[in-house]
């Protein structure tokens, strides 16, 4: 089945301009063109998929093109795709846990503000915590108490 460019920038959840540049920038060498258009085909998807992700983890285009090259010369170059696919991935992890300790932050505040608007006070939970200055995640207390303001 073939594919325009509009239709693969949809179903990417990019645009069209994206799409573009990443031609421009030589990351889609094997797309068909027919009378200067190209023509997206079943057998694209399997580089758009990689492409993709590598653009969602802002891999950069120098990466991704060093990648792309390595890939075009076969076999010889395994290794060398292997250790990138690996070091990618190692950033990948840290950038989930460092996403992780964001989403329990937020829902730190998610409880601290949702409890303080029952309350109608902060009074009821700005002392839950501890006011010396970490780095460390507010945690929301296993036992607190909507009457008090402490762990039980």
């Amino acid at each position: 089945m073939s594919y325009s460019i509009k239709e693969i920038a949809d179903m990417m959840k990019v645009t069209t301009a994206t799409i573009r540049y990443w031609d421009s920038e030589g990351l889609l060498p094997d797309i068909k063109r027919v009378n200067g258009i190209r023509v997206f085909e079943d057998k694209d998807f399997k580089w758009l998929r990689v492409l993709n992700c590598m653009k969602n983890i802002n891999m950069p285009i120098k990466k991704i093109k060093e990648y792309l090259e390595l890939a075009q010369k076969g076999d010889s170059t395994l290794q060398e795709r292997y250790k990138m696919i690996l070091k990618q991935k190692h950033i990948i992890e840290k950038q989930i846990n460092d996403l992780n300790n964001c989403l329990k932050e937020f829902e730190y505040k998610e409880w601290y503000y949702k409890t303080a608007i029952e309350a109608g006070t902060e009074k009821v939970v700005e002392n839950v915590t501890s006011i010396a200055p970490t780095l460390e995640i507010d945690k929301i207390p296993k036992n607190y108490k909507k009457e008090g303001n402490k762990n039980e």
